[in-house]
């Protein structure tokens, strides 16, 4: 299977034709395989493919399925996008960090999970969102956040949450439209942190999902070196989205106070 996935996917569809015909056989030498297939390079790699089929016993016509097979499972691999927040390295292609997330939250439809260990400027980070909500009235929208417990403050629990919740919806949420907003309570114990939120990532519609090193602040999004993957890819984003469900309906996550 690796090596029919390492093969080209136009040279693969001209193997399974030359194989479904007849014109080449899964013994059929490089001579041969580089004439039909009109090959400059990459022959030794289909011979070799060939010849693992051969060994598993799988005739001509049952090799021509197979990589059939292979070829329809490599066009449904999903789109993924390297994404970099940073200087630019000129020749190399990646996509902005700062402007996937824009796109990301100001392109849903039905529902956003954006999960951050930090932030800054809270008006400027939830701009987009809280815009998107205000234009999609239907748009379900779940933010996950970290609350921080400063080193030597010997605060309530409690009162660190009201705390967090008050200056968060006075003064970060730029919006008329609320979304539901979700910490771990780990992160707020007496003793100490016995866990933090520090997953970053996003996903729009169960249709996307972006995982990433940056958290929603400008220096991450625009100067430091982060790294992300965006994947479209629906199973993926379904099942990120799915497990952040399931941390809130088992209490894991709890909801900060809305007043």
């Amino acid at each position: 299977m690796d090596a029919l996935s390492a093969i080209p996917a136009h040279v693969r569809r001209r193997l399974a034709g030359a194989l479904e015909s007849g014109t080449l056989e899964t013994q059929s030498s490089l001579i041969a395989v580089r004439s039909v297939l009109g090959l400059r390079e990459g022959a030794e790699d289909v011979v070799s493919a060939l010849g693992a089929l051969r060994q598993l016993g799988i005739s001509r016509i049952a090799a021509a399925a197979w990589i059939w097979a292979v070829d329809a499972a490599a066009a449904r691999s999903p789109a993924v996008d390297l994404v970099w927040s940073g200087p630019e390295v000129p020749g190399l292609h990646a996509r902005d960090t700062r402007r996937v997330y824009e796109e990301l939250l100001g392109s849903a439809e039905r529902s956003i999970w954006a999960c951050s260990y930090a932030y800054f400027d809270g008006p400027r980070a939830f701009d987009v969102l809280a815009r998107r909500m205000e234009a999609v009235p239907n748009l379900n929208v779940t933010l996950l956040l970290n609350i921080q417990r400063r080193r030597g403050d010997t605060t309530s629990a409690d009162q660190l949450v009201r705390r967090f919740a008050e200056r968060f919806w006075r003064t970060d949420w730029p919006g008329s439209v609320r979304p539901d907003v979700f910490y771990d309570p780990r992160s707020v114990e007496p003793e100490g942190p016995g866990g933090v939120l520090h997953a970053k990532a996003v996903v729009a519609d169960e249709c996307a999902v972006f995982v990433t090193s940056a958290n929603l602040t400008e220096a991450a999004l625009d100067r430091n070196f982060e790294l992300g993957l965006l994947v479209k890819d629906r199973a993926l984003a379904a099942s990120v989205a799915s497990h952040f469900r399931g941390l809130i309906d088992r209490g894991l996550l709890r909801p900060l106070p809305t007043a």
